[in-house]
């Protein structure tokens, strides 16, 4: 499966726990938040000033690597 900005934070955690380091990398601390339940990725970049599309990239590349594990 592909990550993708449309996706939220709480979803993409759960599903992939390996990706929290990618997001705390990025200054995503607020894996946490009430609003990482309801609000994708790209919205949660977008407030945080995050590129979304390395943040994906980066995000797709850990699901990648466990899938091959």
């Amino acid at each position: 499966m592909t990550i993708t900005k449309e996706m939220t934070i709480t979803e993409v955690v759960t599903k992939y726990p390996k990706t929290i380091p990618v997001f705390y990398k990025h200054g995503m601390g607020c894996l946490g938040c009430a609003a990482a339940q309801f609000e994708n990725i790209e919205q949660g970049a977008r407030a945080h000033g995050i590129n979304i599309d390395e943040l994906i990239a980066d995000l797709n590349k850990v699901v990648a690597e466990q899938a091959q594990s």
